[in-house]
Protein backbone atom coordinates (compact mmCIF):
# COMPACT_ATOMS: atom_id res chain seq x y z
CA UNK A 1 0.00 0.00 0.00
CA UNK A 2 1.37 3.48 -0.56
CA UNK A 3 1.68 5.53 1.74
CA UNK A 4 3.35 8.72 0.14
CA UNK A 5 1.47 9.62 -3.00
CA UNK A 6 3.78 12.18 -3.77
CA UNK A 7 6.99 10.33 -3.67
CA UNK A 8 5.96 6.57 -4.28
CA UNK A 9 6.57 5.30 -1.05
CA UNK A 10 4.88 2.11 0.14
CA UNK A 11 4.20 0.84 3.75
CA UNK A 12 7.08 -2.13 3.08
CA UNK A 13 9.23 0.26 1.93
CA UNK A 14 9.05 2.47 5.13
CA UNK A 15 9.01 -0.89 7.58
CA UNK A 16 11.88 -2.16 5.34
CA UNK A 17 13.79 1.66 6.51
CA UNK A 18 12.67 1.24 9.90
CA UNK A 19 14.15 -2.06 10.09
CA UNK A 20 17.27 -0.95 9.05
CA UNK A 21 17.49 1.47 11.81
CA UNK A 22 15.53 4.35 11.32
CA UNK A 23 13.88 5.51 14.08
CA UNK A 24 12.90 9.13 13.49
CA UNK A 25 10.37 10.95 10.87
CA UNK A 26 13.01 12.96 9.69
CA UNK A 27 15.21 10.41 9.48
CA UNK A 28 12.78 8.74 6.91
CA UNK A 29 11.95 11.67 5.19
CA UNK A 30 15.74 12.05 4.41
CA UNK A 31 16.13 8.13 3.44
CA UNK A 32 12.91 7.63 1.09
CA UNK A 33 11.27 11.51 1.06
CA UNK A 34 8.31 10.33 2.33
CA UNK A 35 6.45 13.58 4.04
CA UNK A 36 8.77 15.76 2.09
CA UNK A 37 5.42 16.85 0.00
CA UNK A 38 1.98 18.01 0.76
CA UNK A 39 2.57 16.15 4.15
CA UNK A 40 -0.34 13.97 4.31
CA UNK A 41 1.52 10.49 5.21
CA UNK A 42 3.44 11.77 8.37
CA UNK A 43 0.72 10.57 10.38
CA UNK A 44 0.36 7.04 9.01
CA UNK A 45 4.25 6.85 8.25
CA UNK A 46 4.68 8.15 12.33
CA UNK A 47 2.75 5.50 13.66
CA UNK A 48 4.16 2.61 11.24
CA UNK A 49 7.83 3.41 12.82
CA UNK A 50 6.50 3.11 16.00
CA UNK A 51 4.72 -0.20 15.58
CA UNK A 52 7.70 -1.60 14.34
CA UNK A 53 10.36 -0.35 17.03
CA UNK A 54 7.75 -1.44 19.50
CA UNK A 55 7.84 -5.05 17.99
CA UNK A 56 11.78 -4.74 18.17
CA UNK A 57 12.25 -3.69 21.73
CA UNK A 58 9.55 -6.39 22.60
CA UNK A 59 11.63 -9.01 21.19
CA UNK A 60 14.83 -7.63 22.60
CA UNK A 61 13.18 -7.74 25.96
CA UNK A 62 12.01 -11.52 25.52
CA UNK A 63 15.52 -12.49 23.91
CA UNK A 64 16.57 -10.62 27.41
CA UNK A 65 14.36 -12.47 29.66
Amino acid sequence: MYVCLCNGVTEREIRQTAHSGCRTMSELTMRTGCGAGCGSCVCMATAILDEVHGADEAVAVANAA
